[in-house]
């Protein structure tokens, strides 16, 4: 949408000022848009007569060093404007100042700076003038990100999907590959995990309202670091020298989930403000509270008996979730003198989640199963157990990152320099995680069947009751879980310096660039579990609401706080149960320490048309394992080394372990500007993924059955990091008026890659004999290879108005494996990678309206393995779509209207036992519209 009249004053024009040449021979300006409201990032700056080109920097600063006096013809171009040239005079003294002027008042081909078609063209601008292959996101003049969530907007790039997490996008998957495979950084700074099994960093956590821009770098060059195969997501916060002029913005918005039936409220405030030329401030902050619900089933343990396929556990879970996010930033910029900019960058997250789950369990192990596949039918001849519980938790996850840094240039000669802290924890302490009643039947006459005719939602029904199914007080607690605490901590200091030469030569300029990293990171976990027992103990005691369930009838089960409430009234009439507590409260704890330094030097060359980026990263990595070996053996049990448990034993036994180990990484990058429309990209580089902590942490909990079976969940520290040789080439070419059309090609070449196997084929582990457990192991050799096809266009003439964009991503993997009840190796999909991916919208952006329409497309794909073939888990497909809408009433106030998930886009995981789709979970959670007014000043 464009800026109306009376704002823009003439707002047909791109300024390029050039202040100053600080000494004869150097030439500096900056680029902005013709209302001189912000500065205009990636605009190619050419010296026509030395065939020089450079890119303008985040604050519209382009810099030449080693001009000659003489007269020069400087060049300009953006994506959605002419091309424009203006000839400076570079003297003895080095004096220049200068206005370039883009384009007539009231033209069409003026610059755009609010709206789809604003974000599009500062996209556009920087994937045209990236070093490598990229894709990005970024605000417009206003602030205003593409979408309200930074998940839905990620979902717009080519080759991007986001993955869900009770409806909501959290984890970004690049060309169909596991979020496992990628990194995130924020203003340059690796983002610790809040989560202790994981690397991966929820988007969910981060407002998109003070998120300047997004870039997914999808090749590699030797200054950035190399722990990536699928993307290097790198967020940026906002800098006062982004803009122009002062910005002051407030948003207050609503938003209603249809199942939770709630309005929930959300509000931010985003500025930036220059106090003098050299020195400016900003930042933001944001809120925003979330009440929502989820209906899912889940089932496992999927057996066959003939022509007979059925599970023996279903479960029927009601969640009503409150979820309340606090962000935000704080930047200080400043140029001191004309050599050197300065910045310091802060931010904070907060991310707290109150969940209330409860949950109807049917667990029909033991059960007589009959019918037929599509109508089961349990009876309790054997043991049918009935359990329905109550979890009451909370918990708070916060990330904070503070970072200084700089960059300084003198003549030939640069440098770039930071130093960063970031911190992320989990933490949840005093939670009832669950409260569990149950009621065991044995040869009483119950008789439950479920219709699994739909595959996503088997219905239960009771076809004989003994008299008391629905009665609550027939329901006796088992135990409660109480969890005293469960803290993950993940902090990482960081430390860079890089410096290089250019050297002017006849044709262009060759650059040599070299630096070093060191990277300092500790993440735990903490745990302290507590089981408790009580004697005259029913669910008629805890009783409550009903449940909001829309799938089946769960009555009774607790209140939402009912149990909670009860536990702590009557803490003393409650017997304390050590084994129990002594083997959670171990199982999980486990610390390690990363430190990495890195060190490379690459050799770049530019002429107008032509960069090359060559050269070798070094990386060493250094570990602490510490974890626990946690075994517990039943009474009667055998203990190690000899002997018999005279009762329930938990053995303790500390495990540390020390690795260490080193990579050397080669890529070359080349950009070729083929016609000033079509520029053409090639890269290959050498990239490694490191193990998680949690994976790789020497966890070993096992816990022995009085019958001798033994159940274990192991840690594996001798996980090796995965390793890829990636290839890339590209082909972009930039339409007329703010669109281009894009294709590639990509080739990765895995080792090592790391995998989940739950297997009950029994084994032995690191010593440790097993019946079932999940156990994380390296794959062999594995290949990825895919193409990505884009469009994205603003139409004129008769269309005038509609922004269209879309894109498709083909990927196929391979990969083989080793389970532990395969004779030999087995070749699998690799694991979360999905071989489709397709994203499109279609919006109308003029005048005071901007509306879009866009939808998301992610093929099946393999989640969990399993050591049956056809009990491996698979998540299906998703499509999804969402709209959005925009009605400016003046200059300064905007309205919008969101509405996410028009379609109720559903959750469905399941196996292939029995050639059909058997259920693993489903969720559904239907649509959210929000709606807002933004005000800026």
């Amino acid at each position: 949408m464009l800026l109306p009249k009376s704002f823009l004053a003439g707002a047909s024009a791109l300024a390029l000022a050039v202040p100053s040449i600080a000494a004869a021979g150097t030439v500096s300006g900056t680029v902005i848009d013709a209302s001189e409201t912000v500065a205009l990032r990636a605009a190619n700056v050419r010296i026509v007569e030395l065939d020089r080109s450079s890119k303008t920097e985040r604050d519209g600063s382009f810099y030449f060093a080693d001009v000659p006096a003489g007269t020069y013809t400087l060049e300009v171009r953006y994506v959605g404007a002419p091309a424009t040239t203006q000839t400076i005079t570079v003297t003895e003294t080095g004096t220049a100042n200068v206005m370039i002027q883009v384009g007539d008042q009231g033209a069409d081909n003026e610059i755009l700076v609010i709206g789809q078609a604003a974000n599009l063209a500062s996209s556009l601008s920087r994937k045209r003038n990236a070093d490598g292959v990229s894709d990005v996101l970024t605000r417009d003049a206003i602030g205003q990100f593409p979408d309200q969530n930074v998940a839905e907007s990620l979902r717009r790039l080519p080759g991007i999907n986001v993955l869900n997490d009770q409806g909501e996008g959290r984890f970004v998957s690049v060309r169909g590959l596991s979020p496992d495979l990628n990194a995130t950084s924020l203003n340059g700074v690796r983002l610790p995990s809040p989560e202790s099994d994981t690397r991966g960093v929820a988007l969910d956590v981060i407002s998109s309202d003070i998120i300047e821009s997004i870039e997914v770098k999808k090749s590699l060059t030797p200054d950035m670091d190399g722990d990536t195969i699928g993307a290097s997501i790198e967020i940026e916060t906002t800098s006062a020298f982004d803009r122009r002029k002062d910005l002051l913005t407030v948003k207050a918005e609503g938003s209603y989930n249809e199942l939770a039936d709630r309005l929930s409220p959300k509000g931010s405030v985003d500025f930036s403000t220059r106090i003098s030329d050299n020195f400016g401030v900003s930042g933001g902050l944001s809120y925003y509270n979330r009440e929502f619900e989820t209906d899912n089933i889940e089932a496992d343990d999927w057996e066959r008996d003939g022509d007979l396929v059925y599970a023996e556990e279903f479960q029927y879970r009601d969640y009503d979730v409150e979820r309340e996010r606090i962000s935000a930033t704080l930047g200080l910029d400043f140029r001191a003198g004309e050599t050197t900019e300065l910045y310091v960058r802060g931010i904070y997250s907060q991310f707290d989640d109150q969940e209330f789950r409860r949950r109807l369990t049917f667990d029909l192990g033991d059960a007589n199963a009959s019918g037929s596949t599509e109508a089961l039918i349990f009876s309790d001849d054997e043991a049918i157990t009935i359990e329905r519980d109550i979890k009451d938790r909370f918990e708070s996850q916060k990330i904070r990152s503070l970072t200084f840094g700089g960059e300084s240039k003198w003549g030939g000669w640069f440098a770039e320099y930071s130093a960063s802290w970031a911190k992320s924890t989990e933490l949840e302490n005093g939670s009832v995680d669950p409260t569990q009643f149950e009621r065991e039947y044995e040869q009483e006459g119950l008789q439950v069947g479920f219709d699994v005719s739909d595959a996503r939602v088997p219905l239960y029904s009771v076809l004989a009751d003994p008299g008391d199914f629905f009665t609550p007080s027939a329901y006796e607690l088992n135990d409660v879980e109480f969890v005293v605490l469960s803290s993950a901590q993940d902090e990482e200091y960081s430390a860079q310096w890089d410096i290089g030469r250019e050297f002017l030569t006849g044709s262009g300029v060759f650059t040599v660039q070299g630096g070093f990293k060191g990277r300092w990171r500790e993440k735990s976990f903490d745990a302290t579990v507590e089981f408790y027992e009580a004697d005259d103990y029913t669910l008629a005691d805890a009783l409550g609401e009903g449940p909001t369930y829309r799938l089946a009838d769960l009555s009774p089960l607790p209140g939402y706080t009912a149990a909670t409430e009860f536990f702590r009234d009557n803490f003393d009439q409650f017997e304390f149960q050590e084994i129990d507590s002594q083997f959670d409260s171990a199982v999980s704890d486990f610390s390690v320490d990363e430190d990495i330094l890195a060190g490379y030097l690459l050799g770049r060359w530019d002429s107008s048309d032509l960069t090359v980026i060559a050269g070798v990263r070094y990386e060493n990595t250094s570990n602490i394992l510490r974890g626990n070996d946690v075994l517990l053996v039943e009474e009667d049990g055998a203990l190690p080394g000899g002997g018999t448990a005279l009762d329930d034993t938990v053995i303790v036994t500390p495990v540390e372990i020390d690795k260490d180990y080193d990579h050397w990484l080669p890529s070359i990058n080349v950009r070729y500007e083929a016609a000033p429309d079509l520029i053409l990209r090639a890269a290959t580089y050498r990239s490694i993924v490191r193990p998680g902590p949690f994976q790789q942490a020497p966890r070993i909990a096992v816990e022995e059955a009085d019958d001798g079976e033994r159940e274990g969940e192991f840690g594996n520290p001798d996980l090796l990091p995965a390793e890829a040789w990636n290839f890339d080439a590209a082909a972009e070419y930039y339409l007329g008026s703010n669109g281009a059309i894009f294709a590639s090609f990509f080739y990765k070449s895995l080792d090592d890659f790391i995998y989940e196997q739950n297997s009950d084929a029994g084994g032995i582990f690191r010593g440790v004999a097993f019946d079932e457990a999940t156990i994380l192991s390296n794959g062999q050799d594995g290949e990825i290879l895919g193409i990505e096809l884009g469009f994205a266009q603003t139409l004129k003439g008769p269309l005038d108005g509609i922004v269209l964009q879309a894109n498709y991503t083909f990927t196929d993997s391979s990969g083989e494996v080793t389970t532990v009840a395969s004779d030999g190796p087995r070749s699998i999909t690799l694991p979360t990678t999905s071989r489709h991916t397709a994203n499109f919208s279609l919006g109308y952006d003029k005048g005071p309206v901007d509306v879009r329409l866009s939808g998301t497309y992610r093929d099946r794909y393999l989640d969990e393995l399993s050591d049956v073939v056809e009990l491996d888990r698979y998540v299906d497909d998703h499509f999804q779509l969402d709209l959005s809408a925009k009605y400016r009433i003046n200059d300064g106030i905007q309205l919008y209207y969101e509405w996410v998930n028009i379609n109720n886009a559903k959750y469905f995981a399941y196996n292939e036992l029995g050639g059909r789709r058997n259920l693993y979970q489903f969720e559904e959670y239907n649509w959210t519209m929000k709606f807002g007014a933004r005000v800026t000043f």
